[in-house]
């Protein structure tokens, strides 16, 4: 079946640099800060930014921990250089270690959570120094997967990219001149030595942004899928990751008591002045 998952990217990068420019100016900021990580989703979302603020108001942040590759370094650096934007390398194992190191035998599921969510207190103590609010870098594919950590990778002030799949993510990079060399590497979270995304997750982002298309955008049911030729396990891997990780997609849950109950019934501020 031929699924199109290809994008207007100049209408594209339009849109996400007014939606960077807009959802900052109306809260009173004018600057933004993010982790550049060396891997594509930030690489572009870097270059979003800087189009839609200017380089100065952007702070890119690199955040190794002492397993970090090199490479990783490299293309963040390389991002860094071509956007002229300020950063800041701001090294996260001490601060890791101090939990890691008390669990001799912690798996390295526990460690990268630890790791990303270091990442994430460093951001936004960064956020409060240079006046700027956190950009998120993860696609559609990862949040629909749950592929992310809970205030770690998944917490942020605004997300840019969160509604292009990675294929997408490839292609709008292209177009905004991200480097080859980093949209050609495996993706990768670089939480410790040859971790690689997709050998984590067991299947390929073009296999999954093809069956998600379906599923989300097209509202295929599972069957459906299947008659399209997708394999029957793949489809309930897939279907199981996207019902299992929804809570990461939504706010806590509030035990209503009252009439008004904020994120069900208080949702629109447009009465208190604003």
């Amino acid at each position: 079946m031929n699924i199109d998952l290809s994008i207007n990217t100049d209408l594209v990068q339009d849109m996400l640099t007014r939606f960077i420019k807009t959802e900052i100016t109306r809260t009173g900021f004018k600057r933004a800060v993010l982790g550049v990580s060396g891997g594509i989703d930030s690489a572009l979302v870097a270059y979003l930014a800087v189009a839609a603020l200017g380089r100065e108001n952007v702070l890119g942040v690199r955040m190794p921990y002492k397993t970090s590759s090199q490479d990783s370094l490299d293309h963040a650096q390389m991002v860094i250089d071509d956007l002229q934007m300020p950063f800041l390398t701001l090294p996260i194992t001490d601060m890791a270690d101090g939990l890691i190191n008390a669990f001799p035998d912690m798996s390295n599921m526990r460690k990268g959570n630890i790791m990303a969510r270091c990442r994430m207190i460093t951001l936004y103590d960064q956020s409060e120094a240079f006046k700027g609010l956190v950009l998120g870098t993860g696609n559609k594919t990862e949040i629909m997967l749950g592929y992310s950590t809970l205030y770690g990778d998944s917490a942020h002030a605004l997300n840019p990219i969160g509604d292009l799949y990675k294929a997408q993510v490839r292609q709008l990079s292209r177009a905004v001149g991200v480097p080859a060399a980093i949209i050609d590497k495996a993706p990768s979270a670089d939480l410790w030595a040859g971790q690689t995304d997709e050998q984590e997750l067991g299947f390929t982002y073009e296999q999954a942004d093809r069956l998600i298309f379906l599923l989300v955008d097209q509202r295929y049911s599972p069957e459906e899928c299947v008659e399209a030729g997708f394999d029957p396990r793949f489809v309930q891997t897939v279907l199981t990751r996207i019902r299992r990780n929804h809570f990461k997609r939504v706010m806590p849950p509030v035990a209503k008591i009252s009439s008004r109950t904020a994120g069900y019934d208080f949702l629109y501020i447009r009465d208190w002045g604003t």
